[in-house]
């Protein structure tokens, strides 16, 4: 599948492989850029700690996979939708969902849902692919209204083996939805990996069921991820449909911290990925070979990234006590009648419970 090579736009050590946009490649840019990756991992890091302490529940890490939704949310503009798996608070956090807030969902309050006033995020999708014809009705809502509004769409590979993957494409393919489908593919469903999976070999292939443009990038790979990702979003704002894209990326760690990864691979394989190919190491060799790393800079950006993660933990450990009606009624526009007993009968523990 020659047409589907992986691009690149920066190799390993920093250097720059695609000029075509050389004269976006601000100082500044690059900064804001490198900060907010800096930003996700310290947030991810943290994150783990605290369901380790019992302060969250169980938490999906996405270390490793800081370019692949960094890089594409930065391409977005503020009317554009954003549908994330249970994966992608990176991407939320750059496109403008509060910390807090995402603290808050992990801690399981229905207030970790909301987004920032005037952002449209969805709610993560737990059940896996169901919000790919989501996003293609939202973009084709948008279509009807008029705008030059587009939406994203983040899954993982496991996703492209669900019925969903292949409604949502399909739908958007025949009505020209201005929607991206963002597959990233770190190569790994839980504990299958992907050559159990499926036979093809790339998921970018799959586009050509459905006669749209399908790019193949190295999902380490910043720059790479956030000029094609706007290309595609282009496209889409002018009429031109859907675009499957798949970020080539890893997951250092464990599926989710209920997961043991060792069980079913070589860890090993991500120490070595860790000195070799992490997207923010490739980043700093960029920013290094354009002689804008500053050392002093990155420290007043390291701290300050950890007093916000700190300010955030506080928010959210300092929030309201949870309601507890808030696990009942927002099931149903109007509760059937065994929720309505559940409900009851579990006011009645607490009450037991609390004396």
């Amino acid at each position: 599948m020659s047409q589907f090579e992986m691009i690149s736009y920066v190799d390993q050590q920093g250097h720059l492989l695609n000029e075509e946009h050389e004269s976006k490649l601000t100082e500044s840019f690059l900064k804001r850029v490198y900060m907010q990756m800096a930003l996700a991992r310290s947030f991810d890091r943290k994150a783990i700690n605290l369901q380790r302490q019992g302060r969250l529940g169980t938490y999906a890490p996405f270390e490793g996979q800081e370019a692949a939704q960094i890089g594409s949310a930065l391409a977005l503009e503020d009317e554009d939708w954003l549908f994330p798996t249970y994966r992608d608070h990176a991407a939320m956090m750059t496109f403008g969902h509060s910390l807090t807030t995402i603290f808050l969902y992990w801690n399981g309050r229905v207030e970790g849902c909301i987004p920032s006033s005037g952002k449209k995020i969805f709610p993560p999708a737990v059940p896996i692919a169901t919000q790919l014809p989501h996003a293609a009705g939202a973009a084709m809502a948008e279509k009807y209204r008029g705008t030059k509004n587009a939406a994203i769409v983040y899954f993982g590979d496991g996703a492209t083996s669900e019925g969903d993957f292949h409604e949502g494409l399909n739908f958007a393919s025949v009505f020209k939805a201005p929607v991206i489908f963002f597959n990233q593919n770190n190569q790994f469903a839980i504990s299958v990996p992907i050559e159990k999976q499926m036979n093809s070999k790339t998921i970018a292939q799959k586009s050509v069921a459905y006669d749209i443009p399908g790019i193949r990038l190295n999902g380490n790979d910043v720059l790479a991820v956030y000029f094609e990702t706007k290309k595609a979003l282009d496209r889409a704002r002018n009429g031109e449909g859907p675009t499957l894209i798949e970020a080539v990326t890893w997951r250092y760690g464990a599926h989710t911290t209920a997961d043991d990864p060792t069980k079913y691979r070589d860890q090993a394989i991500s120490d070595v990925k860790r000195k070799t190919d992490d997207p923010l190491l490739r980043f700093e060799r960029l920013m290094k070979n354009r002689g804008i790393w500053d050392t002093q800079w990155v420290e007043l950006m390291t701290e300050k990234i950890n007093e916000e993660v700190e300010k955030a933990v506080r928010e959210m450990e300092d929030f309201s006590e949870a309601d507890v009606n808030d696990l009942f009624d927002h099931v149903f526009a109007e509760a059937p009648w065994p929720i309505q007993v559940q409900k009851e009968q579990y006011v009645e523990f607490l009450r037991g419970v609390n004396g």
